[in-house]
């Protein structure tokens, strides 16, 4: 259930229950006390007159309310709600937790949509109840309090890091935000101790249950050597970010809390709000669990996996372009196969890896390397090299622009247009980047054995008819059916990159 079709007594009845599953979807500001507090903050229950419910905390900063200083209601996953929506609102969120507002503007985020900046700004308004500037603040001052609690980063350099043009505006959005200094801020945090000053480690907030050893285990299978690290336990990697390259750690931590971390080293200090938004689309980590397994748990076919799976999570990715080349080597052989050819383009195209990365020799290689010099290196059919080459180009001169703020129909009309492009590999490419939870592989056929082995229809139409009774919730599917108790060795395709 979701902010926009619930009622008020229904999201009041969530407060009352103190219910967790509902934080980070819906904030409600106490009139009599001037407060938002996130649903399952433990303070008594206000009366249903004095609460006021908004979709975002932008919308509470808005109309004049202050952070709980109990419950910390910015200290929760985000809402899944804006992967489940691909209209202008949805995409617009994603845009704007990926840093768009902080590095081009209103206007570069209104270009990037097709609308421009009053209809945008009116959109926003309309949906969340607080324009496009409004919600790049709310977002800085998540991330600074994020920084605050957490790293021993200069103040002055947090401000900048969390995407505010100056002190003084860092130093008055926090003070209206929380009512504390930025100084007080930090001293109410609880910073874990750091090998060096340069590397931040930082605590990630999901909702639970999380399935972290699929993650960790896929996320393995997939790793490129030189570029990628992952065990049971972590996952690291090299990534270029638009500031520098950039290297990081999720790790799930060995205390008694079991929670997870992030250690992340990065050449500008500007460029980290934008890898803690990527890490989190990579995890899935603003996922309604609960949501999904119980709309799952009621299709009796699938009951047993759900139960022996539960939080499943779709991987995401930390770059579009990246991950478009990766699934085009993929899509038509094993894994093993796509990540010896993947090594050899890394190796071979790549720049190498910041000496702050350990253990990491290279970045992926950049869609002009690859367009210029990568049929020096690629193997196989001649008809295969041409569309990765061909696709990297489209991507490297602006002629296909593809992120996580597309439209995903419109996103995949644009991948169809590329040669070597089929139906399969656009619609793995826009659950990954765009977050579209309602996506389902009919034709992969790794899916369609999972399928069988659960005792589902063999036949495609079937099997794709059945599927809509999983609607919204598909690309979770999809990931149980991939994951269905194992059987001999089958053909890889549809989980490549």
């Amino acid at each position: 259930m979701t902010f926009q079709n619930m009622t008020f007594d229904q999201r009041y009845r969530a407060v009352q229950a103190r219910d967790h599953r509902f934080d980070g979807q819906f904030v409600l500001g106490v009139k009599t006390t001037g407060i938002y507090c996130r649903p399952s903050c433990p303070a008594r229950t206000p009366k249903a007159e004095n609460v006021q419910f908004f979709r975002a905390s932008a919308a509470a900063h808005a109309a004049g309310f202050r952070a709980c200083k109990r419950c910390l209601p910015e200290a929760v996953p985000g809402s899944p709600e804006w992967n489940l929506q691909g209209d202008i609102a949805g995409r617009a969120m994603r845009l704007i937790n990926d840093g768009v507002i902080d590095q081009q503007g209103v206007s570069g985020l209104a270009q990037q949509l097709g609308y421009s900046t009053r209809h945008l700004t009116r959109i926003l308004r309309d949906e969340t109840g607080a324009g496009p500037l409004a919600l790049a603040r709310a977002h800085r001052a998540q991330t600074a309090r994020v920084l605050l609690t957490q790293t021993a980063i200069p103040i002055s350099d947090i401000a900048f890091s969390a995407g505010f043009s100056s002190i003084r505006q860092f130093n008055d959005t926090i003070r209206e935000v929380y009512e504390l200094s930025p100084q007080q801020v930090r001293a109410h945090g609880h910073r874990t101790a750091q090998a060096d000053t340069a590397t931040v480690d930082l605590s990630l907030s999901f909702r639970e249950p999380i399935d972290l050893p699929g993650l960790f285990a896929w996320l393995a299978a997939r790793a490129i050597p030189g570029l990628e690290f992952a065990n049971d336990s972590s996952y690291e990697r090299s990534i270029q970010l638009p500031g520098g390259p950039a290297w990081f750690r999720i790790y799930s931590s060995p205390n008694p809390s079991g929670d997870l971390r992030l250690q992340a080293r990065v050449t500008e200090l500007q460029d980290l709000p934008v890898l803690m938004s990527r890490v989190r689309r990579l995890f899935d980590l603003d996922a309604d669990p609960v949501a999904v397994d119980t709309a799952l748990a009621s299709l009796p076919a699938i009951q047993s996996l759900v139960a022996a799976l539960p939080g499943v999570r779709v991987a995401g990715c930390m770059d579009p372009h990246e991950l478009l080349i990766r699934t085009m080597i993929g899509q038509q052989i094993s894994v093993a196969a796509a990540r010896t050819i993947l090594t050899r383009i890394t190796t071979g195209l790549g720049e190498p890896a910041p000496d702050f990365a350990p253990g990491l020799t290279h970045l992926f290689p950049t869609m002009d390397a690859i367009a210029e010099r990568g049929s020096t290196v690629l193997r196989g059919p001649k008809a295969g090299q041409n569309a990765v080459v061909n696709a990297a180009k489209t991507i490297a001169t602006g002629e296909l622009r593809l992120g996580f703020g597309d439209d995903p129909a419109e996103q995949r009309r644009a991948l169809l247009a590329l040669k070597g492009v089929g139906p399969w590999t656009a619609d793995y490419v826009r659950m990954r980047v765009t977050g579209d939870p309602d996506v389902f592989l009919i034709d992969d056929g790794a899916l369609r054995a999972g399928a069988r082995r659960a005792g589902l229809p063999a036949d495609k139409s079937e099997l794709l008819a059945w599927s809509t009774q999983a609607s919204p919730w598909r690309s979770y599917l999809t990931t149980h059916l991939w994951r269905a108790p194992a059987a001999p060795a089958q053909s890889q395709q549809g989980d490549p990159s």
